[in-house]
């Protein structure tokens, strides 16, 4: 399976006809500095249209593991490949939600000023949720995150009647505060 480059896509269920579940998994590499694995986040972003979360509850991480519909879930025990995993059940994605961000962030709070930039590398995996096989893996995300502490790493969207998925690799130095100015979350 070639690595997607950012921007570039796949279609998801019209080349794996049948696919209901996806997992979205991530794999980085922290080893020059451990404590930041320690400050390192996956989340999910629901989207209606205009790419703005309906509201709070389409957010998705570790303090609200489950989407109100069920549709997208973190995953407590990932595979030994990804150290983070989503899962998303397609049929249950509610018809307003135009595409889901899967983002990457560190944890605000921590004493010494930390940045992506700091990761050895970053991939971002997508898994057919039902049999574990691999289907879309991105390329080292780490080239251009420099002062960002927050990244879309990509995104699963609606496109007609199937579900693609975009790698995307776009970071905010503002953080998860960039972030929720850019989906239109409260803080």
């Amino acid at each position: 399976m070639p690595a997607l480059q950012r921007g570039a896509n796949v279609a998801l269920t019209r080349e794996t006809p049948g696919l209901e579940q996806v997992v979205v998994g991530i794999a980085w590499d922290t080893t020059t500095d451990p404590a930041l694995a320690d400050n390192i986040r996956l989340a999910a972003i629901l989207c209606g249209p205009g790419g703005m979360a309906r509201s709070a509850d389409d957010l998705v991480y570790f303090n609200q593991l489950v989407s109100s519909d069920l549709a997208v879930a973190v995953e407590e025990k990932p595979t030994p490949a990804d150290l983070e995993q989503i899962e998303v059940d397609l049929p249950l994605v509610p018809a307003d939600v135009e595409r889901i961000a899967f983002v990457l962030h560190l944890n605000e709070g921590s004493p010494k000023r930390r940045t992506l930039h700091q990761l050895r590398s970053c991939v971002v995996r997508v898994l057919d949720g039902r049999t574990g096989s691999p289907l879309v893996r991105s390329v080292d995300l780490t080239d251009e995150l420099t002062t960002q502490s927050a990244v879309v790493l990509g995104e699963l969207y609606r496109h007609r009647e199937d579900w693609k998925f975009r790698v995307v690799g776009q970071g905010h130095a503002s953080g998860i505060v960039g972030l929720a100015r850019q989906f239109g979350l409260p803080l």
